[in-house]
């Protein structure tokens, strides 16, 4: 029976659950280092000689090969435009072989560094008790060695590469499986990527995006990100707080404007 003043079941909306950022998880190639033009390229480049084949990738043709992913599918798509034929698929496995070894040994004899403001970001993102991931289409036999370079051993808490994962990105397997390593939601999660190709993989896997772009990506579209940032450093640094900020931010928006956030 209602009392006096108990006008029935109130009306007012729930109040929103704020998620709360617990990871980051970054992309490797493009966002923690430059590693396309002067890495991944002289590498292909080196291993087509070695298979005698008369090819040789300039920076501008590898900028338009980079909108597919993997680097056997890339050489593959390459040689079948050529004109190899049915022999394309097998030419480019042992092509990739040979890269994948190059690129190692440079990754191992220290020839790259991470982009500008990014370790001042992970320790500041290990600071604030916020846990780091990745996320790439490469290959393990670099990609580890490379990533622990980069930003030291035992930073990262969970690595997918892409023989992990039954589809590359701009499937959003990837991201998938690191949430499910980490034991997380997606609203629980903050990506940084540096392609539209790495966002559309994100915003299938339903997480917030922040893209930092390179001299590859920079007039891609971003529509949908979080934040697009030319730069990790500058005279606003990307840090644990605005990584919050901006994950806070894109998820209230979500929940408001946008209906219930994927999970």
């Amino acid at each position: 029976m209602s009392g006096i003043g108990d006008h029935g079941p109130s009306l007012a909306r729930p109040a929103l659950r704020q998620p709360r950022l617990q990871a980051v998880i970054f992309d490797v190639d493009g966002t923690l280092a430059d590693t396309e033009r002067d890495g991944h390229r002289p590498a292909f480049n080196e291993a087509f000689l070695r298979h005698g084949l008369d090819v040789a990738w300039d920076a501008e043709e590898y900028g338009r090969l980079l909108q597919i992913t993997g680097g056997r599918r890339r050489v593959a798509t390459y040689l079948g435009e050529r004109g190899y034929g049915p022999e394309a698929e097998d030419l480019a496995v042992r092509v990739h072989q040979t890269k994948t070894a190059l690129f190692r040994e440079r990754v191992v004899t220290g020839g790259f560094t991470t982009r500008p403001g990014v370790p001042e970001l992970v320790a500041d993102l290990r600071r604030a008790g916020i846990r780091i991931a990745v996320a790439t289409t490469g290959r393990r036999a670099w990609a580890e060695p490379l990533v622990t370079q980069l930003l030291g051993p035992d930073v990262v808490e969970v690595l997918v590469t892409g023989e992990m994962v039954p589809r590359l990105k701009p499937d959003p397997a990837a991201y998938r499986l690191v949430l499910q390593e980490l034991g997380l939601r997606a609203d629980e999660a903050l990506a940084v990527e540096d392609s539209a190709i790495g966002l559309r993989s994100v915003t299938a896997a339903g997480l917030a995006t922040i893209v930092v772009t390179n001299d590859y990506t920079a007039g891609q579209d971003f529509a949908g990100a979080a934040a697009v940032r030319a730069g990790f450093d500058g005279p606003e640094p990307l840090s644990a707080q605005r990584c919050r900020a901006v994950h806070d931010s894109w998820w209230t928006r979500r929940e408001e404007g946008m209906g219930p956030a994927p999970t």
